[in-house]
C-alpha cells in the first residue's frame, strides 16, 4: 500500500467505443448518500434520478475525494488529490484563504478531464456551480473557460456568465437578493429565482448539447446545481410547514423535477439515449439536520463515512453492459479520481504528455462489466478549518478506505481509528488495538502520503 502517482491505464479497461460518447456528469451539492429514494429515503421522493439508477447502475461504495466543496470539485475535476493544489477546504476570501493556508483558485496549469475531452474533439460546457476560483473579493481568478470550457454558466461562485439567486419565501412581500455583489465577477448575469436556477442551468445545457449535434460533436457537459445547499428555498407552491429537514426535502425533490428535462431530453432521442453516459453524485455528505447518509457516521467536513461517502448513478443503456442494467453493485470501492481517466479512456483521449494522475481506469467498472475495485487506497485529509464542527470535537486530520479497512488518525498519526467496513460500515468499533500491524501499516502509508501531497503541484 504505497504512495506512488498512478499513470492512466493499468486495470479493468476497455476499447473505446466506434463513436464518442457524449457524457454528462451531473453533481449535487451537499446531499446525503441515502437522500435519493432509489437509495433509501422514504420523506421524499427522487422519481427522474431513481428511473435512471433502475435502468443503469446504482454504486454503494464511491466515495468522493474530500468532505467539503471546493477540494471534491477540484478532484472530480483534475483526477488528482485537491491537496496538491493548495485546496483543502472551501474557496472564500482572500484573506480567508490565505489564513487557512489555500490557494485563491485552482492553477489552470492542472489537469482537468474537460481540457483532454475538448482536445479530442468534445463540445464542452459547464453549466452550475464552479467555486473552484472566483467568489467574494477573488475578482482576478481565470475564467472558467480556461481550463477546457468552451462555454459556461455559473452561479456566484465562479467568473463568467451567470445565474444569480433571488429569493422568495412565504414571510417576503417582494423577491430579495443574495450574493448581489457577485455581479461584478462577470457577465452576462440574469436574475431568476433561487428555486429555479437549476431548471436555468438544465435549459443552458440542453442548448448546447443541440448546438453540439448540429455541429456534429460529441459532449461532455457538467450539470452542477446549487440544489441541495442551504439555505433552502423551495417553489412557493410546495413551500412545507416545519423545518430545515422539510424545506431540504422540498428543494430535493424540485431539483429532481427540474432535472427530469435533461434527462427526457436524451432519452427520447435515440441518437442520445445510445451514446450518452450521465453520472450522478454528490460533491460531499449532507449538512446536518438536511439530508441523511443513511447509517453511516458523520456529515459533511468530517472525515468519517457519512462525509465522503456518495450514492452514484450512472446511466447509459448503449454503452453498458446490458446484464447490468438495473443492478446496484455493492463491491466496487474506488472514487472520483478514478472517473476522470475512466472517462478519458470511454472518449478515446487522451493526456497531455508526462501527466500523471492519482485516479485508475476503471471504465469496465463504470460500464457494468466488472466488478474491479480501485488497486490502491484512497486518501483523505480533514478541512483544516472543520477540527470541531457539527458536535464532533477534536476530529481526526487524515483518513484512508484500503480494502475492507478505513483508518482515521491525526497529522502525525497520533489516535488512530480503525474499523473494519464490511463488518461495521457504521464505523462504530475502534479495531486498532486488535490490529496492531494492519493499523501501523495504514498510519505509516496516510502519513507517507499526507507529506508526498504537500508538495505543490507533481512537478519533478
Amino acid at each position: 500500500m504505497g504512495v506512488a502517482l498512478l499513470f492512466v491505464g493499468g486495470c479493468a479497461s476497455v476499447e473505446p467505443p466506434e463513436k464518442q460518447p457524449n457524457i454528462v456528469v451531473v453533481f449535487i451539492d451537499d446531499m446525503g448518500w441515502s437522500d435519493f429514494s432509489y437509495f433509501g429515503n422514504t420523506d421524499a421522493q427522487t422519481p427522474n434520478i431513481d428511473r435512471l439508477a433502475r435502468e443503469g447502475i446504482a454504486f454503494e461504495q464511491f466515495y468522493v475525494n474530500s468532505p467539503i466543496c471546493s477540494p471534491s470539485r477540484v478532484a472530480i475535476t483534475t483526477g488528482q488529490y485537491p491537496q496538491r493544489w493548495q485546496i483543502t477546504s472551501y474557496l472564500a476570501s482572500r484573506e480567508a484563504n490565505h489564513k487557512r493556508g489555500l490557494a485563491n483558485w485552482l492553477d489552470p496549469a492542472a489537469p482537468t478531464l474537460a481540457r483532454s475531452l475538448q482536445q479530442a474533439g468534445y463540445a464542452t460546457g459547464h453549466f452550475g456551480k464552479w467555486h473552484m476560483g472566483g467568489q467574494r473579493d477573488v475578482d482576478d481568478a481565470p475564467p472558467i473557460t480556461a481550463y477546457g470550457f468552451d462555454t459556461s454558466l455559473t452561479n456566484f461562485e465562479g467568473m463568467g456568465p451567470k445565474l444569480l439567486p433571488a429569493i422568495m419565501t412565504p414571510k417576503l412581500d417582494q423577491p430579495g437578493r443574495i450574493w448581489e455583489d457577485a455581479e461584478r465577477l462577470g457577465g452576462p448575469y440574469t436574475w431568476m429565482q433561487r428555486s429555479e436556477i437549476t431548471g436555468g442551468f438544465v435549459d443552458a445545457a440542453i442548448d448546447f448539447m443541440g448546438q453540439a449535434q448540429q455541429q456534429g460533436k460529441p459532449f461532455y457537459i457538467n450539470v452542477w446545481p446549487d440544489d441541495v445547499h442551504s439555505p433552502f428555498y423551495p417553489p412557493m407552491a410546495d413551500w412545507p410547514d416545519g423545518g430545515k429537514r422539510e424545506l431540504y426535502l422540498a428543494v430535493l425533490e424540485a431539483m429532481d423535477q427540474q432535472l427530469q428535462k435533461l434527462f427526457e431530453t436524451i432519452r427520447n432521442n435515440p441518437a442520445l439515449r445510445d451514446n450518452t453516459l450521465i453520472l450522478i453524485c454528490s460533491d460531499n455528505g449532507p449538512e446536518q439536520g438536511a439530508g441523511q447518509a443513511g447509517s453511516f457516521k458523520g456529515y459533511k467536513t468530517t472525515l468519517f463515512e457519512g462525509g465522503v461517502r456518495s450514492s452514484l448513478v450512472i446511466w447509459g443503456p448503449g454503452l453498458m453492459d446490458l446484464n447490468a442494467a438495473g443492478t446496484r453493485n455493492k463491491t466496487s470501492v474506488f472514487a472520483a479520481i478514478d472517473l476522470v481517466p475512466s472517462l478519458i479512456e470511454l472518449a478515446g483521449a487522451e493526456l497531455a504528455e508526462d501527466t500523471r494522475l492519482d485516479g485508475e481506469v476503471l471504465t469496465a467498472t463504470l460500464l457494468g462489466q466488472t466488478d474491479a475495485s480501485r488497486q490502491a487506497p484512497i486518501y483523505f485529509s480533514r478541512p483544516p478549518d472543520r477540527k470541531n464542527f457539527y458536535g464532533f470535537t477534536d476530529l481526526p486530520d487524515l483518513a484512508v478506505r484500503a480494502g475492507q479497512w478505513k483508518l482515521l488518525c491525526d497529522y502525525d498519526g497520533g489516535r488512530p481509528m480503525l474499523y473494519d467496513l464490511v463488518a461495521d460500515p457504521g464505523e462504530t468499533r475502534n479495531l486498532a488495538e486488535q490490529h496492531p500491524q494492519v493499523t501501523w501499516q495504514l498510519v505509516a502509508d496516510t502519513v507517507a502520503w499526507w507529506r508526498s501531497v504537500q508538495m505543490a503541484g507533481l512537478v519533478e
